[in-house]
């Protein structure tokens, strides 16, 4: 309790170098307190976290990490199977409900996937809340635990009440539990810093874009509402333009080209333009969906 403590009140000392940062982003008003925090954050993981995981990763043979991913995989499985019902989405519960059922005890408590035909998701009560209209609020980051909205730091609280981690009442065990799945996840992140380390932008607006923008798939099952462009908002329907006609022995060796105004080929007119940046965090994202709750 005392190291929570001194944690959090480095924490508050960071963002004496943020206070007179502004907040640019209006999914952001916390900027300042925000990259605080992250630079407290940073500065822990290079300095503690990202080493011990280095080691992990170094030590821990590919089958005893598969193992420990597992336990602790399974273990989630049992607030996903809760989150499915309480949106809900039975045929999901079902299956999650199996999966754990089967891997607790098939699986020697989840160890190995016995259950792996069965498909695995991904919910947790922060996505329960926005699957019912809850709206993210304001995009936080947390000590330690890193990039979250007020929306989702009560649903990562409300997780972790049935958590049967945290239902472990010897204190040591359950301690270890913890700084094990920290760990283990922590090792699983560190690829994706290779995307980070390729993007020549901000890295907090990076981190803090593609959260938001993977928060937003989760919520929707992977089928966000279409977000409005520029353009769009300007009435251009791009499909509507007409194409200037090519003689056809040019139509083979020459292409088609618009006025600066428009896109230069059919396909590109039907694709929402995307800048650099956002393309970056596309990247990430993936990423994320492909490895990382």
């Amino acid at each position: 309790m005392h190291v929570i403590r001194a944690l959090l009140a480095l924490a508050a000392i960071a963002l004496a170098g943020c206070a007179s940062t502004r907040a640019t982003n209006p999914s952001d008003p916390l900027e300042p307190f925000n990259r605080g925090v992250y630079q407290f954050n940073d500065t822990v993981d290079k300095a503690i976290t990202k080493p011990v995981a280095q080691g992990y990763n170094a030590v821990m043979p590919v089958p005893g990490k598969i193992m420990v991913s597992n336990f602790f995989s399974n273990l989630d499985d049992f607030i996903v199977a809760v989150n499915d019902l309480l949106q809900f989405k039975f045929s999901q519960a079902a299956s999650d409900g199996s999966r754990f059922l089967f891997n607790s005890t098939f699986g020697v408590f989840g160890l190995f996937d016995v259950a792996s035909r069965l498909e695995k998701h991904n919910e947790d009560f922060g996505q329960t809340l926005g699957h019912w209209g809850v709206g993210n609020g304001p995009y936080i980051v947390l000590p330690i635990l890193g990039p979250s909205t007020l929306r989702d730091g009560a649903g990562l609280y409300a997780d972790s009440r049935p958590s049967m981690i945290r239902r472990t009442e010897h204190m040591r065990t359950r301690n270890k539990m913890y700084l094990t799945k920290a760990i283990n996840h922590r090792a699983q992140l560190l690829d994706q810093e290779k995307i980070l380390d390729e993007a020549a932008i901000d890295r907090y607006e990076f981190i803090r874009d593609a959260y938001l923008l993977r928060r937003k798939s989760l919520v929707y099952d992977g089928n966000p509402p279409r977000e409005r462009y520029d353009d769009e908002e300007n009435n251009i329907d791009y499909e509507k333009v007409p194409i200037p006609s090519v003689p056809s022995t040019q139509r083979d060796n020459a292409p088609v080209v618009r006025s600066a105004s428009h896109t230069t080929s059919a396909s590109a007119a039907a694709t929402p333009r995307v800048d650099a940046n956002r393309s970056s965090v596309h990247k990430v994202w993936v990423a994320q969906r492909a490895g990382i709750r």
